[in-house]
């Protein structure tokens, strides 16, 4: 009969390598971190599910983000309309045509779910003693002692351990098989299910399997047009004050220094502005449109880049330790709002509930989690980095 067990090896876990991938993981550390399940814990699970979702909003908007770069190809732009960003992540599917990225839709890599093979582990129902063991050369050192009852194996462990006895003429007749019973350790995807492993499942890093659309475009920060037509794709004016700048250290001090490429430079900037030589836009977080001014036109294909800020996926979110500590601070929050509707209840030897005294904890690390994230003068859990130097 199997069996769901809980070993060691579930709880060791690093930042980078953290085993908190599901909702069902984070709960259990933010319930047993408020005393389950030695003492009841008055907190329903959608409760618990509702403060991590809070969390992972609150990260998101913040911090929870990666710089990335988009290729975009001009003729994607829908006329008095504008470019949804979150949908150039079909180009990096190459099977999909241009009508297809074009359309506004959908268009999943594989909507599939994080797919992980449960471990199958062996558990010894009773004790096989050492002296079995003194002839099998292979296992006589690493079971000197014997196994013991409930002593638990991985499958290759079990495996020799069965393999050994029945090639043994002395030890064939033990059935060791019979000794043990089959288990497992679940590993489940972000949505609670197990599945068995299949090699067509590609997790596509465009992609949050678990919202089941493609990660969103938070800002946009740098955009770049890219020509493929003329002669001002190689012999421009950049690419020449760098080649007399180069050659101006190289081979004495001639041409242009430092100083001059940085003032033409400037100069050249402030050219694109008044002549109006570059394209302006702006970006709609929320409808995920981005505008350009002027816009492309049918006739004049180009292809681009945008510098963009995206929202990471939900398995990496899941794991930040702010997400935790805030959704502790929330869980906090919420059982104290339970707990004190039963302010005037004495329990079993004059205990009461300790309403009050979360209400405090909880709001206190709220406060203090939240200026991490508002706060970007200070680093934190909110990964924002220390201003270096002020000048004014």
């Amino acid at each position: 009969m199997a069996c769901n067990i809980t070993p060691i090896s579930a709880f060791q876990t690093t930042n980078l390598n953290s085993r908190i991938n599901t909702f069902n993981r984070l709960g259990d550390r933010v319930v047993r971190a408020l005393g389950a399940p030695l003492i009841q814990v008055e907190l329903h699970q959608d409760q618990v599910f509702e403060n991590i979702s809070i969390a992972i909003e609150m990260f998101t908007k913040f911090a929870g983000y990666t710089a990335e770069y988009l290729v975009f190809d001009s003729n994607l732009y829908e006329k008095n309309k504008g470019l949804r960003l979150d949908y150039l992540f079909t180009l990096s599917n190459p099977t999909l045509t241009l009508e297809q990225k074009a359309d506004h839709t959908i268009q999943s890599p594989e909507a599939a779910f994080y797919v992980t093979e449960p471990k199958t582990m062996y558990i010894a129902t009773s004790a096989i003693a050492g002296s079995n063991f003194t002839s099998l050369v292979n296992l006589s050192s690493i079971f000197e002692n014997g196994v013991f009852q409930n002593q638990i194996f991985d499958k290759s462990t079990y495996t020799e351990i069965l393999t050994s006895f029945r090639a043994s003429n002395t030890l064939s007749a033990i059935a060791v098989s019979s000794i043990f019973i089959e288990s497992f350790i679940n590993e489940p995807t972000l949505r609670g299910e197990t599945k068995t492993r299949d090699d067509s499942y590609k997790i596509n890093n465009m992609f949050d399997y678990d919202i089941l659309d493609y990660r969103k475009v938070m800002a946009v920060s740098e955009f770049e047009e890219g020509s493929s037509t003329g002669i001002n794709t190689l012999f421009t004016i950049e690419q020449t004050l760098a080649q007399q700048t180069y050659f101006s250290y190289a081979m004495g001090n001639y041409g242009f220094d430092l100083v001059s490429w940085y003032t033409l430079k400037e100069w050249l900037e402030m050219r694109e502005k008044l002549l109006a030589t570059r394209r302006t836009y702006t970006f709609n977080d929320r409808t995920q449109i981005l505008q350009m001014y002027p816009e492309p036109k049918p006739n004049s294909r180009f292809y681009g880049v945008l510098s963009c800020y995206v929202e990471r996926p939900i398995r990496d979110v899941i794991k930040e330790p702010w997400v935790y500590q805030y959704t502790l601070a929330l869980c906090k929050i919420t059982l104290a709002q339970i707990r004190g509707k039963y302010g005037n209840l004495t329990l079993f030897g004059g205990q009461t509930f300790n309403a009050t005294d979360l209400m405090t904890q909880g709001s206190a690390e709220k406060e203090k989690l939240e200026t991490m994230l508002y706060d970007k003068t200070t680093p934190g859990m909110g990964d924002a980095d220390p201003v270096m130097f002020f000048v004014g």
